[in-house]
């Protein structure tokens, strides 16, 4: 069910400054997570290079302690969906993983998530996250006064389909500031008809979870882990956004391209031989 009216907090412009001090912070948190991901690193170690760099420039990792969520940022490797847990798991050349950062400055929350290549991608693997990336930026060319948030949901379902994948429907974007998560609720499937209408002050997350296979999903016994349902891959990216009066502002928007994620100077990764390894 989509959020009320009443539950959705438009921003003044102070508030967007503050808003924009945090989401810069996250988007080069996970920039600096890019650069340091290599084979045989723990989820462990994410975390605590995430910590540390949060912490270091007198934020707070939102997710730590969130409804009881034990770590500072969500790694979500291969079949996890999304909320994975770091641990003392190593990465494994031909894996993908999702790192999802939110941080909390100056009294507002950022939150971007990227996934990730672990060495050398299988074909499957490549075309996923090419697909969901794809899903994000036509979701974003959807935001602007007027329109309803339901846009963005069928644009998203429409392309992902048409590339023989799955929308998640168990888990949404949502509107984000002072508080983690606020209204409106962004589903990245359904009816354009659907949803508030989208206005200037505006402000929410878009971060569509595509699946190779069913968008079906379980949560395992640790009451976080998303996993697929048929244990195929999964993918995820997201931004945070504001209406403006003329588009949207990706308030996440980074400085550079993300190492081991999206196109950059550096030779790309040969696709394994078999499609289905990794």
């Amino acid at each position: 069910m989509l959020a009320s009216k009443a539950q959705i907090r438009l921003k003044s412009a102070r508030d967007l400054e503050a808003l924009r001090r945090s989401c810069r912070l996250a988007a080069e948190t996970l920039l600096l997570a890019g650069d340091r991901l290599r084979v045989g690193m723990t989820t462990l170690e994410i975390d605590e290079l995430v910590h540390g760099f949060i912490v270091d420039h007198g934020a707070y990792p939102s997710p730590l302690n969130y409804h009881g969520f034990p770590k500072s940022v969500c790694t979500s490797v291969n079949e996890v969906v999304c909320h994975g847990i770091p641990s003392r798991r190593r990465l494994r050349d031909g894996d993908i993983i999702n790192i999802d950062v939110t941080c909390k400055l100056d009294g507002f929350h950022g939150d971007t998530s990227a996934t990730f290549f672990v060495g050398t991608p299988s074909a499957e693997a490549r075309h996923l996250v090419e697909v969901t990336r794809r899903c994000l930026e036509i979701g974003i060319e959807q935001v602007r006064p007027g329109r309803r948030i339901g846009e963005i949901g069928r644009v998203i379902e429409a392309y992902a389909v048409a590339q023989g994948c799955s929308v998640v429907r168990d888990f949404v974007g949502h509107g984000i500031g002072r508080d983690f998560h606020e209204g409106p609720q962004v589903p990245h499937f359904g009816d354009a008809g659907r949803g508030a209408r989208m206005e200037p002050g505006m402000t929410f997350t878009i971060e569509p979870m595509i699946n190779l296979g069913t968008w079906e999903l379980e949560i395992l016994e640790d009451g976080w882990t998303a996993v697929t349902k048929d244990r195929r891959l999964s993918a995820q990216f997201e931004h945070t956004l504001a209406v403006t009066e003329t588009g949207c502002e990706v308030l996440t928007a980074r400085s550079r391209p993300l190492r081991h994620s999206e196109p950059t100077d550096e030779p790309p990764a040969r696709p394994a031989t078999d499609p289905v390894s990794g």
